[in-house]
């Protein structure tokens, strides 16, 4: 008996991509004091009062089934979250509840997508977009944004690609570069999904970290509400990660199919996380930008350390947790930069190339430990890289 080609196939075959991450994990079960600059994972838990609305929702009794596309008042209350940010209209209709945005982008393409179709994506890309795709049955092909650009993706290299296609996937703040995508980008984006007859999922769990620029929701524009399904998560906003609790706002017709879907495969979130979720929310903006502020002061601390030198290059630090660092000109490529670091610094980072190739040449940094330790770790990396300059 064979298992399906599906599941065999999501990651591709070979390396995922992410060797340097499972080496650092490995030196620091053996005892190493690795610095981990890797995942996207908050060094601070989920706050207090969260905890206790989830313990006081599950004690109280919501521990049983829950309504399947998410409870009235949450789904009420993402609604109109996304209409004051937006400016589009959007009721309960369009909101379907998630156990997380991962959850979110699978039944995303599960709508848009049949076995065979293609879907695009952006490329550099969070490293489970072409395996979600594989999932589904669908055609990964991935569209390069090149560094020399800021990593802003061309309309002309996704209009190239769109013949044939049922979707795009874009994620803006992007991770892994940490660029915003522009208005220019955005209208440009919109205009391909237009002329192509794209849906257009656009994956925008990063939109409470903005630290230069606007981010633009790319339903917000002409023609674009009817086209498009936004994945919202709680997990990077709020430093809700282990609780899974996302969403999809799509047109109605879409979220009732997605209903059918959620029926057959997650059942929905548990009650007191949806409970937890809606008081969260409750909380307005001061949480989030509790939440946002260390990555904000961060980001400030990272282009602080990167002065004076050119060895170690920026690209825009504009949003999200995340910065992205060219280090061409040591010669070596990402990969082997992050394992050279790795083993002689003790600092992990995830290389360029783990995110797809059009980041070749680059590393990707966490900004997720406490700022002394960051700086500290920065100035190191940048002291390593100009030890390997040849001259």
């Amino acid at each position: 008996m064979k298992l399906s080609h599906r599941i065999t196939n999501i990651t591709g075959g070979g390396s995922d991509g992410w060797d340097v991450f499972y080496r650092a994990r490995r030196m620091i079960d053996a005892g190493h004091k690795v610095i981990e600059l890797t995942i996207g994972e908050h060094d601070i838990r989920t706050h207090p009062s969260i905890l206790d609305a989830m313990n006081k929702a599950a004690v109280s009794g919501r521990t049983g089934y829950a309504e399947v596309p998410g409870s009235f008042a949450l789904r009420d209350t993402v609604a109109a979250r996304i209409q004051e940010r937006t400016g589009v209209p959007t009721t309960r209709d369009n909101i379907l509840i998630t156990p997380g945005g991962q959850a979110a982008l699978f039944a995303t393409h599960n709508a848009v997508c049949d076995h065979g179709d293609t879907a695009l994506y952006i490329d550099p890309y969070y490293a489970t977009y072409p395996g979600t795709i594989r999932g589904i049955g669908a055609v990964p092909k991935s569209i390069q944004a090149h560094a020399e650009n800021d990593f802003q993706p061309k309309a002309t290299d996704i209009a190239a690609a769109a013949k044939g296609a049922k979707s795009l996937l874009i994620n803006s703040p992007n991770n892994p570069t940490g660029v915003i995508y522009s208005a220019e980008t955005m209208a440009e984006i919109a205009q391909v999904c237009i002329d192509n007859d794209l849906w257009l999922i656009s994956d925008e769990v990063y939109d409470t970290q903005i630290w230069e620029g606007t981010h633009l929701s790319p339903r917000a524009l002409p023609e674009m509400a009817e086209r498009t399904l936004v994945v919202g998560s709680m997990s990077k906003s709020h430093a809700m990660t282990g609780s899974r609790i996302g969403w999809i706002c799509a047109p109605a017709e879409v979220i009732t199919h997605l209903i059918n879907l959620a029926t057959h495969t997650t059942y929905g979130v548990p009650g007191y996380i949806q409970d937890a979720a809606l008081f969260t929310l409750d909380q307005g903006t001061a949480l989030e930008a509790e939440i946002a502020a260390p990555f904000e002061r961060r980001r400030a601390l990272t282009l602080k350390a990167l002065e004076g030198q050119n060895v170690v290059r920026s690209v825009p630090v504009q949003g999200a947790m995340y910065a992205m660092f060219d280090i061409r000109s040591t010669g070596m490529s990402g990969e082997d930069f992050a394992f050279a670091l790795l083993d002689a610094e003790l600092i992990a980072t995830m290389p360029g190339e783990s995110f797809g190739q059009a980041a070749a040449g680059h590393i990707r940094i966490a900004m997720t430990i406490n700022d002394d330790a960051y700086v500290d770790a920065i100035k190191r990396l940048v002291a390593f890289a100009k030890s390997q300059v040849k001259t």
